[in-house]
């Protein structure tokens, strides 16, 4: 394989910050070159190794906005600590790629992208609903093979939404949104499974509810459910929505997939490794009219044995966030924490991270993950 292409950009910058993928728009190079940063930039399609990032990282590095394809481990971070860095950013919301604890041991700030992929990633979580509920990639091949030869009956029969129950995985912003855009956009009855109460989405579907039924329409409910069993054989569509830790690797499993309806749909555009994915290829085989539709991957990019070849699995290659605005978006937060960490700058204390996409930047850092942590270690408690 040859080596890997970079591009620099402000050389004589007096801080030298990597960036292991080329980002879209401008605002966020912007940021870091009026930061006096010397931006080094990976133009190169493959992924970087970790020896390849360590190599580039060198002896003098101030900072890094790395990728969620990138193993963050508390060496590597000790190789970026050595090199004098200040400062990590991640091309992500996510952050399960990241050794959070390696990075706080050794000094370095981690930050993450969140409040740009809300509802860019629900309407995907969204699109894939309907695809697979709708059979639309199945019909769109059967279309282009030539197979179609007059309306029938039966032919591509899929889901009907309205008034069915969907279920949700993880309540938080993306879950939220999803769930509300399900109840909203189709009268969907709504249950989810968190560790936590999410009122304020209880109460925004309560309010709905009350609004429909003074239209002389049917009401709408939303109630947390206590175990994830109960959820997946309540719903007609599952949607995955939780952070990947080692309470969740694999939270959908052969038990689980059996314990759902088998007609059911199931969503991921979370992280893959939530779902066995060989489990998941083996219930798709054995129950044609279960559905489902994923944005991530176990093994990204590669697929386990079989997925691709499942007419009722519709699949994409992580795009959930894939809006202009979002990606941009995202690239501006990834700068707009290196350069803030560079400069001296506190961290964000606003309640959205929206002034920092357009106008002047605050000086601020808009989301350091280990903020709380760091301060710790620096007290040595």
């Amino acid at each position: 394989m040859p080596p890997h292409a970079w591009t620099v950009h402000n050389p004589t910058g007096s801080r030298r910050v990597i960036v292991t993928k080329e980002l879209p728009g401008s605002r966020w190079l912007h940021i870091l070159t009026a930061a006096d940063c010397r931006v080094e930039v990976c133009t190169s399609d493959t992924a970087l190794t970790v020896d390849e990032i360590a190599g580039q990282i060198g002896d003098s590095c101030d900072g890094v906005i790395g990728q969620l394809t990138e193993d963050w481990s508390a060496e590597l971070f000790a190789i970026l600590a050595a090199a004098g860095a200040k400062a990590y950013s991640n091309y992500a919301v996510g952050y399960n790629n990241v050794d959070v604890n390696g990075a706080t041991a050794v000094g370095i700030p981690v930050g993450n992208t969140p409040g740009v992929l809300t509802e860019t990633t629900a309407e995907m979580a969204v699109a894939l609903t309907f695809s697979a509920g709708r059979r639309i990639c199945e019909a769109d091949r059967f279309m282009r093979d030539g197979k179609y030869h007059g309306w029938l009956p039966s032919l591509f029969m899929g889901k009907r939404f309205h008034g069915e129950t969907v279920g949700i995985v993880g309540a938080g912003r993306i879950g939220a949104a999803y769930g509300r855009m399900m109840v909203e956009g189709h009268k969907m009855n709504l249950v989810y499974f968190d560790l936590y109460p999410n009122e304020a989405l209880e109460q925004y579907v309560s309010a709905y509810s009350a609004f429909i039924q003074a239209r002389g329409e049917e009401p709408v409910t939303c109630r947390r459910i206590a175990t994830i069993e109960e959820l997946l054989a309540l719903s007609d569509i599952v949607s995955l929505h939780t952070v990947l830790d080692d309470s969740t690797h694999h939270l959908i499993n052969a038990e689980r997939l059996a314990a759902m309806k088998p007609d059911a749909i199931l969503i991921n555009s979370s992280r893959g490794p939530i779902i066995d994915e060989a489990a998941l290829v083996a219930h798709c085989r054995t129950h044609p009219q279960f559905t489902a539709g994923l944005d991530v991957f176990e093994d990204e990019p590669a697929m386990k044995p079989g997925l691709a070849d499942l007419e009722n699995v519709v699949i994409v290659p992580h795009i959930a966030s894939a809006s202009k605005w979002t990606r941009e978006g995202m690239a501006t937060l990834a700068a707009a924490n290196v350069a803030a960490i560079l400069q001296g700058y506190p961290l964000w204390s606003g309640d959205d991270v929206l002034p920092f996409l357009s106008g002047d930047v605050p000086q601020a850092a808009p989301s350091i993950v280990n903020a709380v942590e760091l301060e710790l270690h620096e007290k040595g408690t």
